[in-house]
Order: C-alpha cells, then structure tokens, then sequence
C-alpha cells in the first residue's frame, strides 16, 4: 500500500469533458500541483452517494481556499457512470475520473475484490498529494467512514 512520502506511480485516468472521453496521465495530473484525492468504492452506492462526494461538494470552496488546484473524486467506474454521478450529485467543482480497470487502483495498493458485488473496487481513501509525492493519506478500514471525508482533509490542509 502506499504510503506517506510516496510518490505516486505513472498511470492513466479518464473523464468526460464537454462530452469528449479525455485521457489524463497522472504527470498531468499531479506534477506541479496540489491536490486532494479521494476514492470511493462505487459511484451512486449509499455511503459513497450519501455521505463522500456530498461533504466534498459541500467543502470544495474552503477547500480550494487552502491553496488546492484540484480535487479529485476516483473510482473504479467508466467514465460514463462517473459523469452521470458527477450531474446528479452537482459536482462541477470535483474533477470525476475513472480508473476503469483498476490499474492505478492496483498500483498503489488500494485495491479490493468484492467479489460477486463489483469485483476488482478501490478502497475508500483520501490523500493530500503535492507535486506528485503523498503528503497525508487516510484509508478508511473497510465499512467504515471516519478518516476519508471531506472534513478530515480540510482539517488537514
């Protein structure tokens, strides 16, 4: 699992823009930035829908204000499922992306096997990332969400 002081591996992530499926490599992403990063298991699932990207909806102007360029709301979803939620949950300030197959998911460590529920999932996380490198990372034990919410990191920040 990675930790604290890492710097995050080289992958590619995806969105939609304007409509567009848009590739993102994570040097893109990251180098030169500061970015909050969170991850769910599955868009439009209850504690994901409910409580998760809501706080960080809610919080992404104080956020902002701390001096992040992006917040990011990461899931093992396509692109499409994660534009939809993005519109249902009024998420225009959230960059939506998708780890459609799980590769940077896998990559750093966080991934489960829900087995007949979704398969191949990411845990549900958050991380303070600058300049590529993990500055703060919360992995929530798995059912639980106390260290991962949108409140949390702006404590951090």
């Amino acid at each position: 699992m990675i930790t604290q002081g890492a710097t995050l591996p080289e992958a590619t992530l995806s969105s939609l823009v304007n409509g567009e499926m848009t590739t993102f490599h994570t040097t893109q992403l990251f180098d030169g930035k500061k970015v909050v990063l969170f991850a769910v298991p599955g868009a439009f699932t209850p504690t994901c829908s409910h409580a998760h990207l809501p706080g960080f909806v809610a919080l992404a102007d104080k956020i902002k204000a701390k001096g992040v360029d992006t917040i990011i709301c990461l899931s093992v979803n396509d692109a499409f499922v994660m534009d939809a939620w993005s519109k249902q949950s009024n998420a225009e300030e959230i960059l939506m992306l998708s780890d459609g197959n799980g590769e940077f998911t896998q990559k750093i460590g966080l991934d489960m096997d829900t087995d007949t529920f979704g398969g191949l999932r990411s845990l549900r996380y958050s991380m303070l990332i600058v300049d590529g490198v993990v500055q703060k990372i919360n992995v929530e034990d798995p059912g639980r969400f106390e260290v991962s919410d949108a409140e949390t990191m702006l404590k951090l920040l």
